[in-house]
This record gives C-alpha cells, structure tokens and sequence, in this order.
C-alpha cells in the first residue's frame, strides 16, 4: 500500500472514534502548549461517560477545560507537569494535580506510571510519503513514537517542522483533520529594568557560545542584547520570538556548536504567528524530545554554553526558588535545573540566574536571608553559578557561604542592604 493509500484508510471523519482506542484505566497522553490536539480533547469531554479512569498527561496547558474543573471526577481526569495560568487556580483548587519534575525526564515519569499510555496530539498535514511532523512540539510526546499507540489531529495551520518529531501513518491508529489558528502567546516585554540585567548577562556571553534561553521579559532581553555577537548557536528547550531577530542577522549560525552543528534545536515553540510563520518548512529549526535536548550530558558537550533563566528568590547561600512565592505553587521546575547542570560541566559553560532585586513594586526583597516555609528549591546551590540583577553580577559557584552571602547583599536592592546585612551577621555568615 503507497503512502497516499494508507492515509486514506487511515483518515476518520468522526472524531469520536478515537473513543473506541481507549480502554479503562488508559493514560493519555497529550504535548505542550500548542501541542494539544482541541478537537480530539473536546471529543474525549463529550463523551466522559463512556470512559473510566482515563487520565490526562499535559505540561503547560494553555486552553481551559471542563476536566481541569473536575466535572467528570474519576471518569476522566488532569495531571500537569508544570502549571500555566490556566492549571495553576485548577490546582489550588485540587482538581489538577502536579508531578514535580526535570523537563528532561518527564517522558520516563509518564512511562512509569504508565499501564496504557496513549497519545493523542496534533500534527502538521502529512507529506506524500505518509510521514506526520508534531509541528511545534517534540517535547515528551515523540519519545513515545514507537512505544505507544497514536492518534492524530491534523491542523491545517500547523507549522510544518523537522527533527526528531516525525511520526508515520503506520504508527498511528487514525487521524482527523481540522484547521484553526495556534494560539499565541506574545513575548513579555522588557521593562528598563529587565535591559539593564540583559546587557549584564549579554557582556558576559562569548562569541560562538551556544544558549538557552528560559521563559521571561529577562532571558527576552537577554537576548535582544545580543546583537553585536557573532557565530552563536542555540540549543533550548523553549524556540521564541526573540531568536528570530538573531537568526535573520546572522548572529546565530551554529558554525562553533559541537550539537547538531549548523541547527537551532528545540524541544517546543511558542511565541506569535510570526514565529509559527518562521519555523514552518524552515530547515534551521530541528525539534527534538527533552529527553535530549534537556539531557544536562547532551548540553555538556557544547563549549561555552550559557543558560540563562529566570527565578523569584534567592537565598544567601544560593538556593533558588523558581516555582513558588510565599511557598504557595506557582509552576513548576521545568528545565531550569537540567540546563544549569549542563552549563556547568561545559567547558567554558555560564549559568545565569536571572531577576529583578525587588518584587510588590519594590516592597520585597528578592534576594533574602533564607526562603520562605514551603518554598520549593528549584536549582540547589550546589549548581546555581550566577545570580544577576539589575544591580550587577554575583558569582557564587565555587565560592564560600560568605563570599556567597557578600555577593548577593551587593546585588540587592540598597534600601535592603543594611537589613540584609543585619540578618547575615545574626545568622554568622558574615
């Protein structure tokens, strides 16, 4: 049977047959973001009576749903792997639960708890050979290509990219196909403040290093700042706006990277229709699973790699709290931690935690003697090498709990210093 024949046979009209692939108990899968197959979703809701103890997987959902409300209870529930605004409330209500993770090994988490994972996902249209591209997303999901069963959403509006997320018509059960429009999400806009960490951490970065680039109005300016480089390549999670500027005036080349040589590697994108625009049949761009582009050995390999994120408090021994404020759960852990480690065995490599020194318009301090109960440490302090705020650069790898402390007072903001001060002689750390 030709490529064209099997899609054919394989093509379903009535998306409520993906109902009939899926057993009790089964654990289904779902990728990131943009990711998410909307139709296919809205189909398993529709039909929530004729499931039973279906589970959804997803990191980072970007559309509300009835099941994240609880409203099918046991029949057919959510469980994230890092909370957006819309699984965040969901979750202090307890109708979604939270699996703390490294980006990097969500796909072996999933398989763990796993007795019947299926996959269902959205797909670029399929080429004349029968291959399907996940389009904007790698993630978790295309590790589970020849592991798991897939069905398939088909958007016509689906970018179109290669790498590692292709899946072919005889690995899937069925498809459907439909069209809208991805939903975007509009880089945040760097204050004055966020330039001035930026150019910062952008002095810093050498010619030809390779990056990653977290979520943020800071790793964003981070990389506006970044124009007068030359021969830098990208190898990151999370595929922005704020490459293509980069890309198009021949600042990112990936001529010096030792990874996928001449590439930008990513494991998900999201950003605005022009990125959706950008990436679609762009050979630069490759999407790979996190299960390598996270892996902190895979990164390693790259001299001079930079990893640049964002956190909400650091303590003075160096412990960064990434993923709460005031202890309560604000996201998750994503692959903040996967990609400092790997800076950190680079050689050559910078890790750069980055953040403004005050929050609540000024009112707290960011950067404090130690964190909040019920804090959750993101990056241990043992890896954390770079803490950057709009008052200068503090390096804390390898230095001791003094110079640590030292370091960061001299970054916070100098209203205060003196409290900070104050507090660290109490605790003898100075």
């Amino acid at each position: 049977m030709s490529g064209l024949q099997a899609l054919a046979a394989k093509r379903v009209t009535d998306p409520a047959a993906v109902i009939d692939f899926l057993r009790p108990n089964s654990e289904v899968i779902v990728p990131i973001a943009n990711g998410e197959p909307v139709h296919l979703l809205d189909v398993l809701e529709a039909n929530a009576d004729r499931l039973s103890g279906v589970t959804v997987h997803q990191m980072h959902a970007l559309r509300d749903r009835p099941t994240m409300h609880g409203e099918f209870g046991d029949r057919l529930r959510h469980v994230s792997y890092f909370l957006s605004h819309i699984t965040r409330p969901r979750f202090h209500e307890g109708h979604v639960e939270l699996v703390p993770n490294h980006f990097s090994e969500v796909y072996d988490l999933i398989r763990r708890r796993s007795s019947n994972p299926y996959v269902l996902a959205a797909a670029a249209p399929p080429d004349q050979h029968g291959n399907f591209s996940l389009g904007v997303s790698a993630d978790y999901v295309a590790s589970f290509i020849g592991r798991a069963p897939f069905f398939i959403e088909v958007n016509r509006q689906m970018p179109r990219t290669s790498g590692r997320n292709q899946i072919h018509i005889s690995q899937i059960d069925g498809y459907i196909e439909t069209d809208y429009p991805l939903l975007e999400v509009p880089p945040s806009q760097p204050t004055d403040i966020d330039r001035l960490i930026g150019s910062f951490v952008a002095e810093r970065v050498r010619n030809g290093s390779t990056l990653q680039a977290g979520i943020g109005a800071i790793p964003n300016a981070v990389l506006a700042n970044l124009s007068g480089h030359t021969d830098m390549g990208v190898h990151t999670e999370l595929i922005s706006d704020g490459l293509i500027d980069l890309i198009e005036a021949g600042v990112v080349n990936g001529v010096k990277k030792a990874n996928n040589r001449l590439k930008v590697i990513g494991t998900f994108a999201l950003g605005t229709q022009r990125l959706y625009d950008f990436i679609h049949d762009n050979p630069t761009f490759e999407m790979w699973s996190a299960r390598y582009v996270n892996d902190p050995r895979v990164i390693s390999r790259d001299v001079d790699f930079v990893s640049i994120n964002a956190s909400l408090a650091v303590d003075f021994i160096g412990q960064c709290a990434s993923e709460t404020i005031s202890g309560r759960y604000y996201s998750s852990s994503g692959g903040q931690s996967d990609f400092a480690r790997g800076a950190a065995y680079s050689p050559g490599g910078q890790s750069f935690i980055v953040l403004q020194s005050t929050a609540k318009g000024g009112e707290l301090s960011r950067i404090v003697p130690q964190l909040s109960p019920g804090d959750v440490v993101t990056t241990v302090k043992n890896t954390v090498d770079m803490v950057v705020t709009e008052y200068g650069v503090a390096e804390l790898r390898g230095r001791t709990i003094r110079e640590r402390t030292t370091a960061l007072i001299a970054v916070a903001h100098p209203k205060f210093r003196d409290e900070l001060t104050a507090t660290a002689r109490e605790m003898h750390f100075i």
